[in-house]
């Protein structure tokens, strides 16, 4: 990988800040939502940013092969 940043948006987001990606959209229901749709990509502190379903595909991509995924097995599924 070239570059630890990723374009999300309208911003380059450095790999290292992200906790977690959703994988599925997000939807509460209200009138005024700006984020329906959209997949929540959280950062440390408690930020968010609202990734479309491409930007999302990539960033999961791109945080496999930043971390070394070397076994290719995917996601954990289960309970901890």
């Amino acid at each position: 990988m070239e570059s630890p940043l990723f374009l999300v948006d309208d911003k380059h987001l450095p790999l290292y800040r992200i906790v977690w990606v959703s994988d599925t959209p997000h939807f509460c229901g209200e009138e005024d939502c700006m984020c329906e749709g959209r997949y929540e990509v959280r950062l440390e502190a408690d930020e968010s940013l609202w990734a479309n379903r491409e930007e999302r595909d990539c960033l999961v991509t791109a945080l496999q092969q930043w971390c070394g995924d070397v076994e290719g097995e995917g996601p954990i599924e289960g309970d901890l």
